[in-house]
């Protein structure tokens, strides 16, 4: 994959963080975006760059359509291409119905939902044949274990019509989109031995958390030329969480 160029969504850390550095290891320049944290994101850049790639750290709010787009423009411009958009970013307010406010509602759309529709428009302008859209769903897309996750539920639920839709959108020049639905995975944000780690690890098939490197090895998968016929597919890296 020398050549090829990345742009990964919320990858100062976790997920998104995992993923940087796993493509860059195959080859890919990488860029990240990232709304707080920069000093977590020029660290991935370095982890790039000492692999031998090149690596970029942009902040960018991907909840709003002006940085979003600006994001994918300056990887474009920057690194002379764009291959692959992985859509990691994402929000998570968990709550009761009546607890949830508007604004919670608002921004957990913006970015989790309208933020990903926009970046994802932006890149198709500039994704040629052989291109990739990778999006990071949710386990909770195919099954809710309790309640609490309404909202978050909703607005990557959404995702999977976006992703079957661009299959069909982009197909035609080449471009393969496909979401990778992760369980359970130890990050800062959730880790494995948080005080409610042995639930989530109980609603799992092999009673164990993800690490963030096994799902980076999913969307690696993708990114890759071994799945050029893949589109429009969902790819459960969950521990048989909806098994």
């Amino acid at each position: 994959m020398n050549g090829k160029v990345a742009l990964v969504t919320g990858g100062s850390r976790g997920i998104g963080a995992a993923t940087a550095v796993r493509l860059a290891a195959d080859g890919f320049d990488v860029a990240v975006t990232y709304a707080r944290g920069k000093e977590a994101a020029e660290e991935v850049v370095r982890r790039i760059e000492a692999l031998g790639r090149r690596g970029l750290a942009l902040r960018a709010d991907s909840g709003d359509a002006r940085e979003a787009a600006d994001a994918v423009a300056v990887t474009a411009d920057r690194f002379g291409r764009l291959d692959v958009l992985v859509n990691n970013v994402g929000v998570g307010v968990l709550g009761p119905l009546e607890g949830l406010a508007p604004e919670d509602v608002d921004r957990v759309l913006a970015v989790n939902t309208r933020g990903v529709f926009l970046t994802t428009r932006a890149a198709a302008r500039v994704l040629g044949e052989g291109g990739r859209v990778i999006t990071i769903g949710t386990c909770m897309t195919q099954r809710v274990p309790g309640p609490g996750g309404t909202l978050y539920a909703m607005s990557k639920s959404a995702l999977i019509g976006l992703t079957k839709a661009l299959a069909r959108e982009l197909g035609g020049r080449g471009i393969t989109a496909n979401i990778v639905h992760p369980g359970p995975i130890d990050t800062d944000m959730n880790p494995a031995d948080g005080p409610h780690a042995d639930g989530q690890a109980g609603m799992t098939a092999l009673g164990r958390f993800g690490t963030v490197d096994e799902v980076a090895g999913a969307v690696a998968y993708l990114a890759g030329p071994a799945a050029a016929y893949v589109t429009g597919a969902e790819l459960a890296v969950d521990g048989g969480h909806a098994a």
